[in-house]
């Protein structure tokens, strides 16, 4: 399908269902895409964080791509992440998300060496010119490493290089610099990351979130997203407050014996599985999996939600 510009509303970045044999689940899957489109949300991105995208096999990736652009149906537009280290591995990614019928791309910096300015703006510049399609920045510093500069965004949102951004940093500063700018870009997309702060987002004038917790509840992140656009800052409030304590499930893992990747990514699919969407709760190796006590923590902050 033709993609929105700029893109707005509620995209979650889809969780990736596993079997006990930890090949992808989908049928699963294809449940949790009508459970996402079922809520309301304005859109897909598949192969982000949320998705496990840095623990998936290429041929998981495929199989992703595939499963949710078939059963989706140009229903919403979908997202694919082509997130990998380089710019020759990220252009491999794309060409396969191209022909699986991705709408969009989302690529963060290159990582694992050191990257200049000059050479973030290259990459970017030479996925958006080899692919043809449009590209979502993903800024994720605590995974590669690098900042994106606000000024950097913008002038490759000018140029025509950029066609929106997925803000993850947790820097305020720089994410509201962003939206002051594309002001004067009308079809640039500028997306919060953040969970929690979604209302405060969209109050500084960002076009819409992409929340992992709205694979567990996406039509309250779609009610907050609402209230939000008609201007009802108090139900908006009242929503995300709401959302924060169900996110509470996030630290539901032991830190003592776990990272925090596994214990959220764990209690998102714990809560997918309680709630009937996914059959199996397993997240990919080699993070570690919620014990039973753990997953009844989940099951209290859904029950505390109206969930279940």
């Amino acid at each position: 399908m033709t993609l929105p510009a700029p893109l707005t509303g509620v995209v979650p970045p889809v969780c990736t269902p596993l079997t006990p044999e930890y090949e992808v689940d989908t049928e699963s899957l294809t449940r949790l895409v009508d459970h996402l489109v079922g809520g309301g949300v304005n859109g897909l991105f598949i192969l982000g964080s949320s998705s496990e995208v840095a623990y998936l096999p290429d041929g998981h990736r495929r199989t992703v791509v595939d499963t949710v652009v078939r059963h989706v149906a140009g229903q919403v537009p979908v997202l694919v992440g082509v997130i990998d280290m380089t710019t020759p591995r990220v252009l491999d990614h794309a060409r396969t998300a191209l022909a699986g019928g991705a709408d969009a791309l989302v690529a963060t910096a290159p990582f694992y060496t050191r990257t200049h300015p000059a050479e973030i703006e290259r990459h970017f510049g030479e996925l958006a010119g080899r692919t043809g399609a449009p590209v979502f920045a993903y800024d994720l510093p605590v995974s590669v490493h690098t900042k994106l500069d606000p000024e950097l965004v913008l002038r490759l949102a000018a140029d025509g290089v950029l066609a929106g951004l997925k803000d993850s940093s947790g820097d305020e500063t720089s994410f509201r610099k962003v939206i002051a700018g594309a002001r004067e870009l009308p079809d640039f997309s500028v997306l919060t990351g953040s969970e929690t702060v979604v209302d405060a987002a969209l109050a500084m004038g960002a076009h819409g979130a992409v929340p992992g917790l709205a694979n567990v509840d996406p039509q309250g992140y779609v009610r907050l997203y609402e209230y939000a656009r008609s201007g009802d800052a108090e139900k908006a409030r009242t929503e995300q407050e709401r959302l924060l304590d169900l996110f509470g499930m996030v630290t539901a893992g032991d830190p003592a014996r776990m990272g925090m990747s596994s214990s959220a990514l764990g209690a998102f699919k714990a809560a997918l599985h309680l709630r009937g969407v996914i059959t199996c709760p397993a997240t990919a190796h080699p993070q570690v999996p919620l014990s039973p006590a753990e997953v009844e923590q989940v099951r209290a902050h859904l029950t505390a939600a109206g969930l279940l």
